[in-house]
C-alpha cells in the first residue's frame, strides 16, 4: 500500500515537472514570434544580456514589449487555473469556471464604465479601466457572498446567485455598449476579446502581486478540498466546516479572477479546461492538482498567445479568441466523457 502511493505520488510529481517544463518551452517560443520576429539565437542573447544589453533593439522589443505579455500570459493562466479547480471542487460541477458565479459579466462593465467615463476619475489613464474592473468583480463577488450568507453557502445557492448576478452585470454592459459612441464601443469590444498586447512590468507586478497573496490560502485548503470531493456529509463526518471553507475559497476564487482580468480582459474557458487536464494527472489530490492546475492555465494561456501570433503575426490575434475557438472542442469533450461514465 505504502508503495502504491510513493510510485503515485513520484508520478504526480513526474507529471508536474513535465508540465513545467513544457511551460517553460512555450514562453521561450511566444518570445521569439512577434511582428518583428527574433531568431532564437537573439533571445538567448538578449535574455542573458539583460534589459541592458548591447543591442538595445532586442533589448527593448524583448524586455519591453514581449516579456511583460509572455509573463502576463503566464500568470492570468495561473489565476484562472486555480480559480478553475477550486470553483469546480466547491460546487461539485465539472463545467464551472471562474466566469460561472457572473465575475466576468462585472468586470466587462466595469471595464466599459471606466472606458466612458474614467476620464472624470482622478485616477492615472492606464489604472482607470483595470481599477474599475477589479473593482466590479469584487462587488459582484459581494453580492453572492451576501447571497449564500443568507441563504446558506450551498452549491445550488452559489450558482444561482452567480447566474443572476451575471445576467444583472450583462444587462448593464450592454447599456453600456448601446450608448457608447463607435469610437469608444470599439474599445469596449477590443477589451472583451481578451488580449495582452497592452500589458506592462507595472500590470504584471500587480497580477503577481495578487497571486502571491492568494497562493498560501489557496495551498492551506489543499486538504479541506480534496475532503471535500468526498461529498458534504463525509467532510463533515471527518470535522471540516463545509460552508466556511466553501466561503473561504469562493473569496479566494473572486480575488484571483479579478486579478486575471483586470488588466487583459475577457478570458474564456481557460479555468474551465486547465482543472480537467491536471486531473488526468493528479487526480482530486489537491495536494498535487492545486499547482497542477496553475500551470495547466498558464500552458494553455501561453500557447494561445504562441499561436495567435503565428496565424496573423502581423496584429496578433486576442488570446481571448484563441481560447475560445480551441475550448469549444475541448468543451465537447469533458462533455462526452463525462457522459460516457457509468
Amino acid at each position: 500500500m505504502r508503495g502504491e502511493y510513493r510510485r503515485a505520488s513520484l508520478r504526480k510529481t513526474a507529471g508536474l515537472v513535465a508540465a513545467a517544463g513544457l511551460l517553460a518551452v512555450l514562453m521561450l517560443l511566444d518570445l521569439t514570434t512577434g511582428p518583428s520576429g527574433l531568431p532564437l539565437t537573439d533571445v538567448w542573447t538578449g535574455l542573458a544580456a539583460g534589459p541592458a544589453g548591447d543591442d538595445r533593439m532586442v533589448a527593448t522589443i524583448l524586455w519591453q514589449l514581449r516579456m511583460p505579455q509572455t509573463v502576463m500570459g503566464m500568470l492570468v493562466g495561473a489565476c484562472l487555473g486555480l480559480a478553475g479547480l477550486q470553483m469546480q471542487t466547491i460546487l461539485d460541477n465539472p463545467l464551472a469556471s471562474p466566469f460561472t458565479l457572473g465575475f466576468s459579466a462585472a468586470a466587462g462593465f466595469g471595464a466599459a464604465l471606466a472606458i466612458m467615463f474614467g476620464g472624470l476619475l482622478p485616477v492615472p489613464g492606464f489604472l482607470v479601466v483595470p481599477a474599475a474592473a477589479f473593482a466590479m468583480t469584487l462587488v459582484a463577488s459581494a453580492l453572492v457572498y451576501l447571497l449564500a450568507t443568507l441563504r446558506g453557502a450551498s452549491p445550488e445557492i452559489l450558482v444561482l446567485g452567480g447566474i443572476t448576478v451575471s445576467f444583472f452585470f450583462q444587462s448593464l454592459q450592454s447599456l453600456m455598449q448601446f450608448l457608447a459612441s463607435p469610437e469608444v464601443l470599439q474599445q469596449i469590444v477590443f477589451w472583451l476579446f481578451g488580449s495582452l498586447l497592452k500589458a506592462t512590468w507595472t500590470s504584471v507586478q500587480v497580477t503577481a502581486a495578487l497571486l502571491l497573496l492568494c497562493l498560501p490560502f489557496v495551498l492551506h485548503n489543499a486538504w479541506a478540498l480534496t475532503v471535500l470531493k468526498l461529498g458534504d456529509a463525509n467532510a463533515r463526518s471527518l470535522g471540516l466546516t463545509v460552508d466556511r471553507v466553501r466561503r473561504q475559497t469562493f473569496l479566494l476564487v473572486a480575488l484571483l479572477t479579478a486579478a486575471a482580468v483586470s488588466f487583459v480582459g475577457t478570458i474564456g474557458f481557460v479555468g474551465l479546461i486547465a482543472p480537467h487536464a491536471c486531473r488526468m494527472i493528479a487526480g482530486e489530490d489537491h495536494r498535487f492538482a492545486l499547482p497542477l492546475s496553475a500551470v495547466m492555465g498558464a500552458i494553455i494561456l501561453v500557447g494561445a498567445s504562441v499561436v495567435g501570433k503565428i496565424i496573423s503575426p502581423a496584429a496578433a490575434i486576442p488570446v481571448g479568441i484563441v481560447t475560445a475557438i480551441a475550448g469549444i472542442p475541448m468543451l465537447f469533450a469533458v462533455i462526452i466523457h463525462k457522459g460516457s461514465r457509468p
